[in-house]
């Protein structure tokens, strides 16, 4: 997972900019919310999807899995409840955190 995404502060991020922050095609996106049941973006007015910060950092993990791993969706999928036992998306929100936090004290030494 590429550990160095920014992720911009806001709280709602509409598909063309999640696409764009992920490097992936809208379309992929949408069959991914198919594909993973915990890809769950808000749907507002008219069918627009509104992503949060746990949705982003969802799908670079299902990226990182599907293109780095080479693993297939149903291994994906797999590893994904696997890993849903022993953390939750919180963990991943809390590493994140935990990352953006000690470069920022690096900086200041």
């Amino acid at each position: 997972m590429s550990n160095n995404l920014q992720i911009p502060d806001k709280k709602y991020f509409s598909i063309s900019e999640v696409s764009k922050l992920c490097d992936l095609k809208t379309h992929t996106l949408r069959f991914w919310e198919k594909e993973f049941k915990e890809l769950t973006p808000v749907t507002r007015k008219g069918g627009r999807r509104s992503y949060q910060r746990e949705d982003i950092i969802l799908i670079n993990k299902i990226k990182a899995l599907l293109q780095d791993d080479g693993l297939t969706i149903a291994g994906a999928k797999k590893n994904m409840l696997t890993q849903s036992k022993h953390s939750t998306s919180k963990d991943f929100v809390t590493d994140e955190i935990v990352g953006d936090l000690e470069k920022i004290l690096a900086e200041l030494n």
